[in-house]
């Protein structure tokens, strides 16, 4: 069968028509369900990085997970310490410098009732990372602090709607948790005393505890 000029180029037309739709329809029916995940980029000085995890955390409905290298944001404790107390499930996993440093907010988040831990097994635990609620990731080079903020130059990821990245996330912060101990000076900060509230007795079993 020979087909003409315009007969090939209509019939060339409707290929790309129905490839489009092929590729386009998934896309759309994931994001009609809500599946698809949403990526947001801060960067700093003055970028918006802080209000984005104080909005982050305040948006929190069950739990926040925490590992920080260096924690003196006072707006971000803040943020952690309200979610606490509307119920939310909180834990924050620190580097040992926290224990010796000026500014940490520490000790105000722990003496609210937040247990927080020193993973102290490597020479820096440098990771700056929430999980929120199963779901929701943000990380990135943005330390939890004043000068991160206002001086330094750092880029901030939240990614939201992804429950298997979220899951790789808490499964390394239960990896560094069970090789933490309480934050100095101990256990008279933490009113689960030295247990993970979720996660079980540190250097234990990493079972829930309910």
């Amino acid at each position: 069968m020979i087909f003409s000029c315009h007969e090939k180029v209509k019939c060339r037309s409707w290929i790309r028509i129905v490839s489009m739709a092929v590729v386009i329809l998934p896309i759309s029916s994931l994001q009609a369900l809500g599946n698809t995940p949403d990526i947001k980029v801060y960067f700093s000085p003055h970028g918006g990085c802080t209000d984005a995890v104080v909005r982050a955390v305040n948006g929190a409905q069950r739990q926040v997970l925490v590992e920080a290298y260096s924690f003196t944001s006072e707006s971000i404790a803040l943020a952690l310490i309200e979610a606490e107390k509307r119920g939310v499930d909180v834990e924050v996993i620190l580097d040992k410098s926290q224990e010796q440093a000026r500014g940490t907010e520490a000790d105000l988040i722990s003496e609210c009732g937040i247990p927080t831990y020193i993973d102290s097994a490597y020479r820096i635990a440098h990771d700056k990372v929430m999980v929120i609620d199963g779901d929701k990731v943000i990380t990135g080079s943005f330390n939890f602090t004043k000068s991160a903020e206002d001086f330094n130059a750092e880029n901030l990821l939240v990614i939201s709607n992804d429950p298997p990245l979220a899951a790789q996330y808490m499964g390394s912060w239960k990896q560094h948790l069970a090789q933490s101990h309480p934050y100095h000076p101990g256990k008279s900060h933490h009113k689960n005393g030295s247990r993970s509230r979720y996660y079980g007795p540190l250097g234990g079993g990493m079972g829930a505890t309910g």
